[in-house]
């Protein structure tokens, strides 16, 4: 959708069906969730960094769930290995519906922990990450969404789906929320995660609109009135792998597609993600005439942008007459809000 920060690339309220078993507060204090698909090596040095995050900072307790969404790799049995020697508890998980907000969702509904971490396969940890985030969490404030620092991981990599602001912020309409915070690096409360819900399966990749399901998230919250926060610290590495310009090309074009179906899905609760679209339009218009190209470091133009946001808005509105997202049962509801007293 329009308005994204160059360098920052990468609904309505339902309950999350968290388990029903030991109280939370029982349980560990942070959950680190990690999706993954076919990327066995990257996954085993993500999971290396989790590990020597959480000896480094012995005081918080921690458990990592690992969704494995379909691999034909030997993700399985390696992990299997890991976990049979880890020094954390890892938690594997198998959801076969395809699709990363499906994963996440299987991730949240298998976690246990009173904070709620997202990280992706290709990412590493820094190893005082844990000391960051329980000094965020410190004042005791439950209703927030918190994304940390995404630095590349491999210098070969193009400057893409990576957040380097070395200034704290607060989200606010006058910003897409589209890069705001990455999926890749998302906290939250358990709180929260019980009064946004689900992720919307439409969405993410693997999914028709192959994206977004972390920013229609961010939207969902903030209709709530759940602050959406960036921090400059919470560090983690992306390997993300693209070095051609091609690569990023067609990543910038499944990012618009999805930011296309989130515009028409909160046309009337967040009208002001059309005004994003309009902005974006006429900075496409001024391209013609020789104004700035949307990210003039890989040369991607604003074009695309207008085009996929069309295409997706029209790919939503499919999805919309043909399927409806998932909902918990109402008993796993109302046992998930008392063990959260």
């Amino acid at each position: 959708m329009a308005g994204e920060n160059p360098n920052v690339l990468r609904g309505h309220a339902r309950k999350v069906a968290m388990p029903p078993g030991p109280s939370v507060e029982r349980g560990p204090t942070a959950s680190f969730i990690v999706c993954t698909r076919n990327r066995a090596q990257a996954l085993e040095a993500c999971i290396r960094s989790i590990e020597a995050a959480s000896l480094a900072h012995g005081s918080m307790t921690s458990e990592l769930v690992v969704v494995d969404n379909g691999s034909t790799d030997d993700t399985a049995d390696r992990l299997a290995r890991i976990a049979a020697t880890s020094s954390i508890t890892i938690i594997p998980v198998v959801e076969r519906r395809r699709g990363l907000a499906a994963a996440r969702n299987a991730g949240m509904e298998r976690s246990r922990g009173r904070i709620l971490i997202f990280i992706d396969d290709d990412c590493e940890v820094d190893l005082h990450y844990l000391r960051d985030l329980e000094r965020h969490y410190a004042d005791g404030e439950r209703l927030v969404i918190r994304g940390g620092r995404v630095e590349l991981g491999d210098a070969r990599d193009l400057p893409f789906t990576i957040k380097r602001s070395p200034e704290p912020a607060r989200f606010t309409p006058d910003v897409h929320p589209g890069g705001f915070i990455l999926g890749c690096n998302m906290t939250m409360h358990r709180e929260v995660a019980r009064r946004v819900g689900r992720f919307d399966e439409r969405f993410g990749a693997g999914s028709a609109l192959q994206s977004a399901e972390d920013t229609d998230y961010l939207v969902r919250a903030f209709k709530l009135g759940i602050p959406v926060e960036y921090v400059p610290d919470m560090n983690v590495l992306h390997y993300h792998g693209r070095n051609t310009r091609e690569a990023i090309e067609r990543l910038h074009r499944n990012y618009s597609l999805g930011n296309g179906g989130l515009c028409l899905k909160h046309l009337l609760g967040a009208p002001w993600l059309l005004r994003h679209f309009c902005w974006t339009f006429r900075s496409a218009w001024r391209e013609l005439w020789g104004g700035p190209r949307f990210d003039p470091e890989v040369s991607l133009s604003h074009w695309p942008i207008v085009s996929m946001n069309v295409l997706g808005a029209f790919e939503f509105a499919r999805c919309a007459m043909t399927s409806r997202p998932r909902q918990p049962e109402l008993n796993q509801i109302k046992q998930t809000t008392r063990s959260l007293r």
